[in-house]
């Protein structure tokens, strides 16, 4: 019988589950972990913590397991939406996580509407300038954490940090870049024109695949970690 994981990084827990080859749930772990909302309108989360919950629940699933470890074939990710995790050069994470339900950013969605107008944003993302979006959390921090913005290499959305904790790599992928307003829905790519018009260097923006598309096996030490 061979299996798969499923890794799903929610708002307050993260759950791993395991699943046979006929799609049935043969067992699963949940690890909560806190918001973080010292203002109003505020949410944040630690992105070391999402590593650090989803290895142990994956470890405890692992000893629960009575078959052999190389009957699991792979692991999959879905995961909350829009938050920003901002790493350096040496792939430091610079700050708390702004996630999805954070509403700090209504200026900068004015901004975005100002900078690139209402209808060209739409016909290019195929969505409106909402708080809830990744790129006014970006312009948030340029605006009001300049020292923190100017060592960002890159940008991650939370699973995809996840998994690059897992697995050594960095991507997103199409649904999730899609939620960012920095995505060309149609051509299926980041748009230049997006982060030319409000100042974001594109070369911050992480390598993009399709959601089913095998980006890397995990890494000798998480194997370790996990018993995987």
């Amino acid at each position: 019988m061979k299996y798969v994981i499923g890794v799903d990084l929610g708002t307050s827990a993260v759950k791993v589950l395991l699943m046979n080859q006929e799609g049935k749930v043969c067992n699963q772990v949940l690890k909560s972990y806190p918001l973080i909302q010292e203002k109003s309108g505020y949410s944040e989360q630690v992105p070391k913590e999402w590593v650090e919950k989803t290895t142990a629940a994956l470890k405890e699933l692992v000893d629960e397991f009575d078959a052999d470890i190389a009957n699991i074939e792979g692991i999959s990710f879905s995961g909350q939406m829009h938050g920003l995790v901002l790493l350096d050069k040496g792939k430091n994470v610079l700050r708390n996580a702004i996630l999805w339900n954070d509403t700090r950013t209504t200026e900068q969605c004015q901004k975005i509407y100002d900078m690139i107008g209402e209808e060209r944003l739409l016909k290019i993302t195929k969505n409106p300038a909402l708080e809830g979006f990744t790129l006014p959390k970006l312009l948030w921090v340029k605006q009001y954490e300049p020292e923190v913005f100017k060592k960002v290499a890159v940008f991650m959305l939370p699973k995809d940090y996840l998994r690059y904790e897992m697995t050594g790599q960095i991507h997103s992928e199409y649904s999730d870049a899609a939620g960012t307003l920095m995505f060309n829905v149609g051509e299926k790519k980041w748009s230049k024109e997006l982060c030319e018009l409000v100042g974001i260097d594109s070369k911050l923006c992480p390598p993009v695949v399709a959601s089913h598309e095998c980006v890397g096996t995990i890494t000798e030490r998480f194997a370790k970690l996990t018993g995987l």
